[in-house]
């Protein structure tokens, strides 16, 4: 394990409850916000899961962890990625929030021993989605989506909910779509969103 997270793995007990170490974790670097929101995402996957034949445990786990790489704080984010490895894009250089979603999967991987590539993968590009996504990835996404971590209502959250109704991906095209709108007054556009945008717009075109 890379000194770096074996720094973290020995600031705590670790129990083996995924849940409680969770939680535990993200307290101890004065993340509680981030530990509620958590727990809402994982509650939010497993209905997503059920509710579209997937599986519930696998989803939670991924909505549980995805945002663990919070105990890293933003100005560290790039430095942290760079010692472990991580592939870093330019846009993600720029805007070291974004890179959030590769440190939680690594996070998940060599912390809390996860080893599924289906829940890795969901957790690594929960905040933009990416080509291709796998219904667990896609479920992740919305249940971040709809579990949001600002204050009050999501402004997309009702034609999101509605179009959930069509599908999952019609679901997440919706938020995609309402940050394309908005996309010159962003900081950057990761590529990863663009190639799930201009996909799933696609997909959606041609399933009408």
């Amino acid at each position: 394990m890379h000194p770096s997270l074996l720094a973290i793995k020995q600031s705590m007990v670790f129990t083996g409850q995924l849940e409680r170490d969770i939680i535990d974790l993200l307290t101890l670097y004065n993340c509680p916000r981030t530990a509620e929101h958590s727990l809402r995402v994982g509650d939010e996957a497993a209905r997503l899961a059920a509710r579209f034949n997937g599986d519930t445990e696998h989803a939670r786990t991924a909505g549980l962890l995805h945002d663990i790489s919070a105990i890293i704080p933003n100005s560290d984010r790039i430095r942290f990625a760079r010692e472990l490895h991580i592939d870093i894009l330019p846009e993600e250089s720029a805007f070291p929030m974004i890179i959030h979603q590769k440190l939680s999967r690594i996070i998940a991987r060599d912390l809390f021993q996860i080893r599924d590539p289906s829940i890795l993968n969901a957790i690594g590009c929960h905040t933009t989605l990416q080509a291709d996504p796998s219904p667990l990835d896609l479920i992740v996404f919305v249940a971040d989506k709809i579990e949001w971590d600002q204050p009050g209502t999501p402004p997309y959250l009702d034609a999101l909910l509605k179009r959930l109704d069509v599908s999952l991906e019609s679901g997440a095209f919706v938020y995609i779509d309402y940050l394309w709108r908005q996309k010159e007054r962003l900081k950057v556009i990761h590529p990863w969103l663009s190639d799930a945008y201009r996909q799933l717009k696609a997909n959606l075109a041609d399933a009408d």
